[in-house]
């Protein structure tokens, strides 16, 4: 995408994409915002990770990897499960522990679960995160802290492509910014974890829902986005003031119904050695 022209008063966005280290790191700039405006998962969700999985969330132990400010961890528990959250980032942390105080909280990475062989984990899950992990090192993690049998998912909610309005504004933002969600990887979770060779068979589901916000709230979310996070508010401030009178044209009344398509891979760790 070309440069835009600015006038002096118009902070200048970015000519090159962040990198992809830099995009991981920027969470914590914008821990609270992400707490308060992320949208969280339909009942459907856990009701899929049951199936998939072949047990019920109820009194299943639950890893919940790049647990951020706690969203999924408080959803998990609230099913009955007993979950430990992993968070690398140290304000996204202080969000989770200050939502959930009295849940386990462990300082760590994806690729190197701070975990014995023998864990024994019924579930292993990443909600918005694995792909900030390197496949080929948090894969076999998940594997090696799970019990014979249980299960690693991963999920996303991603703007419903089939939704007019939500495609339109991510044509929008990728036209404008250089790069946008070129890290994505929901999609290719299973082929990615095929392309392992550990003898994996992923299954994918894609679930759809919706969720009404006021319109400030919807551009806080996507203010919490890792892109926008590490480009700044100076940066992005002009994008979601674009963004607010494009949207207003689809909700005059300020209310946004926002439309996801949630992509959930689930992989079961064999019973038995292969």
């Amino acid at each position: 995408m070309p440069p835009h022209s600015h006038s002096p008063q118009t902070p200048p966005h970015p000519s090159q994409p962040p990198a992809h280290a830099t995009l991981a790191r920027s969470f914590d700039a914008v821990a609270a915002q992400y707490a308060a405006a992320r949208p969280g998962y339909p009942p459907a969700l856990f009701d899929a990770i049951e199936e998939l999985a072949g047990r019920p969330l109820a009194g299943a132990r639950v890893l919940d990897v790049g647990a951020g400010t706690g969203i999924a961890t408080a959803l998990l528990a609230a099913r009955g499960a007993h979950v430990t959250a992993v968070e690398p980032g140290a304000a996204m942390a202080a969000e989770a522990h200050a939502a959930l105080p009295g849940t386990p909280l462990v300082r760590a990475l994806g690729d190197a679960l701070p975990f014995s062989d023998d864990a024994g984990f019924d579930l292993v899950g990443y909600a918005q995160a694995w792909h900030w992990t390197d496949p080929a090192r948090s894969v076999p993690e998940a594997m090696r802290v799970l019990r014979p049998g249980g299960a690693l998912a991963l999920w996303w909610n991603i703007p419903d492509p089939d939704v007019a309005w939500a495609a339109e504004q991510e044509a929008r933002l990728a036209r404008r910014l250089p790069g946008y969600h070129a890290h994505g990887v929901a999609p290719e979770a299973p082929d990615l974890i095929r392309a392992l060779g550990l003898g994996l068979h992923p299954a994918l589901r894609v679930l759809h829902w919706t969720r009404k916000v006021p319109l400030d709230t919807h551009l806080a979310m996507l203010g919490s986005r890792s892109y926008f996070a590490s480009i700044g508010p100076a940066a992005a401030a002009p994008v979601l003031e674009d963004e607010r009178t494009a949207l207003l044209d689809v909700f005059p009344d300020g209310v946004v119904e926002e439309a996801y398509a949630l992509d959930l891979t689930v992989t079961l760790r064999p019973a038995t050695p292969s």
